[in-house]
């Protein structure tokens, strides 16, 4: 009976582990109930089979994001573990460029001349060695790269660190780095609060917004000058209260729970009035920044649990709930309209209900539109699958497996094709980018 009931639970194991290790084949496909809808993938680029050399591309370790260039000639594809930025042309997926986020002490150029630290270093200081050195007492470091957003009309692309390799449990200032698209290298760095994670920029081009993970801040970064060393910050927001941070410098600790609200999705309103976070954790909800003020008004809360992306489109606001795999949609006025109730609230909070619920898979993470705001993509990322979602209905149009763990996601500016990165796991798995091909019939 023992002899029997360990090879059930060695049987048992296999068969979890062949459920999470998820490599769908090129030419796997999904369609609609009529067929006018299908999704197919057609290539990868992966680095957990070396032997498929077709596929096989060694600098996409745990991929974070991807990023179509405004002009839809390339794609970029930020490997979280490779400290590297992979760039790819959009026509043929071969390998342009790779951006290593490895710096020395002689980087500090990168931060100009006229460079004043806007976040304390409190852990990691300057020492005998470094006396002055603006990266703290550890003068070389290289960055895991995050999220991405663009600005001045493609010309920059921001990419802020997770943390800096050698802080441990991310609680001292981590980086952006800018990148000309031009030339696709690092002209600027720029320093950032504790980890890192969404960045956005407002349709104005006059705001570059920075949510930190780790100590429940978003960093407000004025760019309206043509000069990358004329940017600046002038606002820190404060949601709620700021954690302190006193971890350990020698023993990891979980710095990816735990951590506050661990603020996530951002987004500016179409007005630029209000920059809006969600919390994935603690009180939930979503912080609003009155812009116009340089003031941090409160959390409007409700049932929106574990929420992870925030878009705004077509006059709606839409959030991917990660844990229980939903996307939720509610008018923006509707939403807006709740703001004023903050200012005369003593907590700061409101609660808003009439959000419409779309059940998708579990996990989701990133969620992206179609190019004319028909379609809803949605990563998956314990399901390991990419769902498609019908904006005007809010009902799901289909369903494809996807490479193990996906988290990130990009459509293409035609909307024929949809990218999304897996990053890689402890168990298997990942450590993929997969790249589907859109057809509609009439």
């Amino acid at each position: 009976m023992r002899l029997l009931a360990f090879l059930v639970a060695i049987l048992v194991f296999f068969s979890a582990q062949a459920q999470i290790a998820v490599h769908p084949a090129i030419g796997t496909i999904a369609f609609n109930k009529d067929s006018t809808f299908s999704i197919k993938l057609i290539n990868k680029k992966q680095n957990y089979s070396p032997s498929e050399t077709v596929t096989a591309d060694t600098d996409i370790n745990s991929p974070k994001s991807v990023n179509m260039h405004p002009n839809g000639t390339k794609y970029y594809v930020n490997s979280l573990e490779g400290a590297t930025t992979v760039v790819y042309d959009f026509k043929t997926n071969e390998k342009k460029k790779v951006i290593r986020h490895k710096y020395t002490d002689a980087d500090t150029i990168l931060l100009g001349s006229k460079f004043k630290p806007f976040y304390e270093f409190t852990h990691y200081l300057p020492d005998e060695k470094h006396p002055a050195s603006p990266f703290g007492g550890w003068g070389a470091f290289f960055g895991k790269p995050v999220e991405s957003t663009f600005s001045h009309g493609g010309k920059y692309l921001w990419i802020p660190y997770y943390r800096r390799n050698y802080d441990i449990n991310a609680q001292d200032p981590s980086a952006v780095a800018i990148i000309d698209t031009e030339t696709d290298s690092i002209i600027r760095l720029m320093d950032t609060g504790p980890l890192p994670k969404m960045i956005a920029t407002s349709s104005d081009g006059k705001f570059v917004a920075i949510s930190h993970w780790g100590n429940n801040t978003v960093g407000i970064i004025n760019i309206e000058r043509e000069n990358p060393f004329d940017w600046h910050y002038i606002y820190l927001a404060v949601i709620d209260y700021q954690l302190k941070l006193n971890h350990s410098l020698t023993e990891s600790v979980d710095r990816d729970n735990n951590s506050g609200y661990c603020l996530r999705g951002t987004a500016f309103t179409p007005d630029n009035h209000f920059l809006l976070v969600g919390c994935m954790a603690g009180g939930y909800g979503i912080a609003v920044v009155d812009l116009q003020n340089m003031q941090y008004l409160g959390r409007i809360t409700g049932n929106m649990p574990n929420l992870r992306h925030l878009l705004i489109r077509d006059g709606y606001i839409y959030l991917s709930i990660n844990r229980d795999g939903y996307i939720q949609r509610m008018p923006l006025p509707t939403f807006l309209n709740a703001i004023p109730a903050l200012k005369s609230s003593t907590t700061k909070t409101t609660s808003l209900s009439g959000w419409q619920n779309c059940k998708v898979g579990g996990g989701t993470r990133t969620i992206e539109f179609s190019p004319d705001g028909r379609y809803i993509y949605a990563a998956c990322n314990s399901s390991s699958s990419l769902y498609v979602v019908d904006s005007k209905t809010m009902s799901v149009v289909t369903s494809i497996s996807v490479d193990s763990y996906p988290v990130g996601l990009e459509v293409s500016k035609d909307g024929r094709y949809v990218f999304t990165t897996s990053q890689g796991h402890s168990k298997v798995g990942g450590n993929c980018v997969d790249i589907f091909e859109v057809s509609l019939k009439p």
